[in-house]
C-alpha cells in the first residue's frame, strides 16, 4: 500500500504538473506575441485570444477539479440539500448542451418520469455530476451518434442513466475507471478543457456517495457507455 501510495503521489505530480504546465506555455508565448508587437492583424489578434481565454478556463477548471478533491478527501464537501426539481435541473442541463451536440450532429435527448420531482438534494453538486457525465458522452461519440439521459422513480429513490453510442470503455479500464487521477484509454484522457487530471468521474463518484448514493458504469467496445447513479 505505501508503494501503491507512493507511485500515485508521484504520478500525481507528473500528470497535474504536464496539465498546468501546457496552457501556461500558451499563455506565455501569445501574451509575449502580442506585447512585443509581433501579431498587430485584427483576426489574428481576435484568434490569439479566443485561444488564451480557453486556456484560462481550463486552468480554472483543473484548480477548482483539485480543490474538490481535497474538500472530499477531507470530508468537507459542503451539501446545501433542499426539495428541488430535477425534471428542471436535467432540462437545464441538456440544453446548455444543444449547441455542442449540433455542431457535433449527436442526437442529445432525455426523458423524466412524472412521479421523480421533488429530490431531495444539492442542486448545484448533482448538476455538476450531470454536466460531467453528459460532457463526457457527448466528447466520447462521433457524428451522428446518440446521447440519452433517463430519470425515474426505483424502490432505492431516483435513478438518472446517462447512455451513449459512443467508442466505450476497455474492460480492463472499468474497475478503475472511477479512481482519482486513473488515466486509462488516453483517447479518453487529457482532452483540453475536460479536467485532464483525471478528477471529473472521481468528483462524481464523491458527490453521489455525499448524498447517500452510488455511482456505476457499463461498457462495451464499439458500443457505446451508460453511466448510472441515483439519489435515495
Amino acid at each position: 500500500k505505501q508503494r501503491e501510495f507512493d507511485n500515485l503521489r508521484r504520478d500525481l505530480i507528473a500528470w497535474v504538473s504536464h496539465d498546468l504546465q501546457t496552457p501556461l506555455a500558451s499563455m506565455r508565448a501569445i501574451l509575449e506575441a502580442l506585447s512585443d508587437g509581433v501579431v498587430e492583424d485584427p483576426e489574428t489578434v481576435k484568434r490569439y485570444l479566443n485561444t488564451a481565454q480557453r486556456d484560462v478556463r481550463y486552468l480554472s477548471a483543473l484548480i477548482d477539479d483539485l480543490f474538490q478533491m481535497a474538500q472530499l478527501d477531507a470530508g468537507g464537501f459542503p451539501l446545501h440539500r433542499a426539495e428541488a426539481s430535477l425534471s428542471d435541473l436535467v432540462s437545464d442541463t441538456l440544453e446548455s448542451f444543444t449547441e455542442l451536440a449540433k455542431q457535433q450532429e449527436l442526437t442529445l435527448e432525455g426523458n423524466v418520469d412524472s412521479d421523480v420531482d421533488p429530490v431531495h438534494m444539492d442542486t448545484q453538486a448533482i448538476g455538476r455530476v450531470l454536466n460531467n457525465l453528459i460532457g463526457n458522452a457527448l466528447r466520447h461519440t462521433s457524428n451522428r451518434g446518440r446521447v440519452s439521459v433517463w430519470v425515474r422513480r426505483t424502490p432505492q429513490g431516483v435513478e438518472v442513466t446517462v447512455s451513449d453510442t459512443g467508442a466505450g470503455i476497455r474492460a480492463e479500464d472499468l474497475p478503475y475507471i472511477f479512481e482519482r487521477f486513473y488515466r486509462g484509454d488516453a483517447s479518453r484522457s487529457r482532452n483540453r478543457g475536460t479536467g485532464g487530471a483525471g478528477l471529473g468521474l472521481a468528483i462524481a463518484r464523491g458527490i453521489v456517495q455525499a448524498h447517500r448514493g452510488e455511482i456505476k458504469v457499463e461498457s462495451q467496445l464499439g458500443k457505446g457507455t451508460q453511466f448510472t447513479f441515483y439519489i435515495p
